[in-house]
């Protein structure tokens, strides 16, 4: 592979790790779209390029937050075990699915990230205490299904559902989410890799970026305020959304695909 392309790779990895990192999704909500669009990757190459991501993003993430005690550690194991199940159903099902509505499904996904994003901007941090967890375990395996299907990590789904389900405060969610996340995309990761989706001259790249990426954006999360950056989150979330909807249709604005 050309170095440049390698570096490209990388840099895309460090910073779509570093945005995706501060609310705790790591970075495939938008590594997926870029090397799609940008890369002319094919999608399920990009899925799983960005599942090898997420486990590098957990992984650097994981150390910061746990120094700074916002990891819930006991929760993150209980509603693991919901999310795995999720994640090894998506695994089966991701084969089965047409690629154009993976697009479909994704620009969904992206937008309700946006809409979540949006009305958490008058929420509270609240309490602690954890609050109606049955739901919050079925909000969790769906999660996971999705993770595996789309390789965005889950924690675009892990976060409102905390926020919303749990009544958990934003940071210790985005903290929970990312000592999460690298658990979820391993349990599909290996299935991706048997395919052989898992290519590695894409994937290694995008791995050391993404763990760089991941430390930065741990930092950013406990030094700076949520508020400014989620309205640029909700501004990209919505523009991806646009695109990858246009692609389930079949139309590309940047150009055909190889």
């Amino acid at each position: 592979m050309p170095i440049g392309l390698e570096l490209w790779l990388f840099a895309v990895a460090l910073g779509t790790s570093m945005l995706g990192g501060v609310l705790g999704m790591a970075s495939g909500i938008f590594i997926v779209p870029v090397l799609t669009m940008f890369g002319r990757v094919d999608i399920h190459t990009a899925i799983g390029a960005s599942l090898v991501s997420v486990i590098a993003c957990s992984c650097g993430s994981a150390a910061p937050f746990l120094k700074e005690r916002l990891t819930n550690i006991r929760l993150a194991i209980l509603l693991e075990t919901a999310t795995t199940s999720g994640a090894l159903c998506g695994v089966f099902l991701a084969g089965l699915v047409p690629t154009h509505y993976l697009y479909l499904l994704f620009a969904v996904i992206l937008l309700l990230s946006a809409q979540q994003m949006l009305a958490r901007r008058e929420d509270s941090e609240g309490s602690s205490s954890i609050q109606r967890l049955p739901l919050g375990m079925t909000l969790m395996y769906g999660a996971g299904l999705i993770s595996a299907l789309l390789g965005i990590g889950s924690g675009v789904l892990k976060i409102p559902a905390m926020d919303t389900a749990l009544r958990l405060p934003i940071k210790v969610s985005s903290a929970t989410s990312n000592f999460m996340i690298g658990v979820t995309a391993a349990a599909s990761a290996a299935a991706y890799f048997a395919r052989g989706e898992i290519v590695t001259s894409v994937a290694a790249p995008i791995a050391l970026g993404s763990v760089a990426g991941a430390v930065l954006g741990a930092h950013i999360l406990m030094n700076v305020p949520n508020e400014k950056l989620r309205l640029m989150f909700i501004g990209i979330l919505g523009l991806l959304a646009a695109q990858m909807l246009l692609a389930a249709f079949g139309i590309n604005l940047i150009g055909p695909r190889s």
